[in-house]
């Protein structure tokens, strides 16, 4: 790989709700999957094959492409141990890679600690998105929550750099000082870190320029911005996104088909903008859920399970299958659940090992296999 480990970066998008794993990689010649999905399922024939049992949802074309290009790892039967089917507390887990206790901190913000101990860079990670979750939370660990990177900044709406500039230094002066207590020294620091990364990401869409045409929707919009960092080389090194809401307990064919198009054409279309930018082979994606869905459909949807399905793409990824793919049989079933068979930190260590070059145990919380598709 012509990268280096000071150059890589890894970018987070979260499938937010519970992705459906079985109508998303569907065992399209599996008896079992029809039996158990009257209702909710894939036709064989609009079966995008991947092999001879498994194939992409339809509306996944453009990862379907990367695929064929041998850029797309599918991590089947991924999950953890006595799987929780809440939303609220399976997202936890996977955030804080501690599935037994609750977590303290974040595995992207011990991540991004490690890629920057000193704190040099306050936009070593970027949120995209509103809020700050919880993967990306870590002590003392600054990251930067962006909602619009077009109108993203302090004072935006001040167009006269004088004025602004009397209204930043305001602000400094604002959350300056000396002989404060601990509480308010870090309402200080994550004030400044605040200004100083919202001056410098101003700058990344006015030095982006490119020919890829993105499609009109919230995740693209914001894989677009992704995109458009990475190309100002601004020193970020992780990205997080989501995209909302896989969780389809109704009009699943319908909604599921919608949520799929939207995700597989901007990621398409950030792959594209990647290789124009000459950033190919420098970022790797990684695609998860809090968990799948019930093996049986309940009629119109499917309902909270366990055992998902999770996805590596990028150039310098090694394509294939990974994880076997959970038994349909009753006898394998978890309480009607798919069950998982790879603990979803195998699928963190690898990416913080092979992929980032930090020693993974801290941030995973133990020691765990590592996968091949880096």
């Amino acid at each position: 790989m012509a990268s280096s480990e000071q150059q890589r970066a890894l970018v987070v998008v979260q499938l937010s709700g519970g992705n459906d794993a079985l109508n998303t990689v569907v065992p399209y010649t599996n008896g079992l999957y029809y039996e158990n999905r009257p209702q909710v399922n894939i036709a064989p024939e609009d079966v995008l094959p991947i092999d001879n049992h498994l194939g992409f949802n339809p509306s996944m074309g453009p990862i379907k492409q990367l695929w064929d290009e041998g850029k797309v790892a599918v991590i089947n039967g991924i999950g953890y141990p006595n799987p929780n089917r809440s939303h609220f507390r399976s997202l936890d887990v996977w955030h804080t890679a501690e599935s037994e206790q609750v977590g303290q901190e974040g595995w992207l913000g011990k991540v991004i600690r490690d890629l920057d101990p000193q704190g040099e860079n306050v936009l070593t990670g970027v949120n995209f998105g509103r809020g700050l979750l919880r993967s990306l939370y870590a002590k003392g660990v600054p990251v930067a929550s962006v909602g619009n990177l077009e109108t993203y900044g302090l004072f935006p709406d001040i167009r006269d750099d004088h004025m602004r500039q009397m209204a930043l230094q305001a602000f400094s002066q604002m959350y300056g000082g000396e002989g404060k207590d601990m509480i308010t020294q870090y309402i200080t620091q994550m004030g400044t870190d605040a200004l100083k990364g919202a001056d410098i990401l101003r700058v990344a869409p006015q030095q982006y320029t490119s020919s890829v045409t993105y499609p009109d929707t919230p995740i693209a919009e914001n894989m677009k911005s992704i995109a458009q960092v990475l190309s100002a080389d601004l020193g970020t090194r992780v990205y997080h996104t989501a995209h909302q809401s896989f969780d389809t307990h109704a009009s699943e064919l319908t909604a599921h088909a919608k949520l799929w198009t939207d995700v597989s054409t901007a990621i398409g279309a950030f792959m594209d903008d990647l290789k124009e930018q000459g950033k190919d082979e420098d970022v790797v994606v990684l695609m998860f859920s809090e968990f799948g869905r019930r093996i049986r459909d309940n009629g119109a949807g499917t309902d909270h399970g366990s055992g998902g399905v999770a996805f590596v793409l990028g150039t310098p990824v090694q394509g294939g299958t990974y994880g076997e793919y959970p038994s349909l049989r009753d006898e394998d079933q978890l309480e009607g659940d798919l069950h998982f068979n790879n603990d979803f930190r195998s699928t963190y260590s690898t990416l913080v090992d092979r992929w980032l070059g930090l020693d993974p145990v801290s941030i995973t919380n133990g020691t765990y296999e590592q996968f091949d598709f880096i």
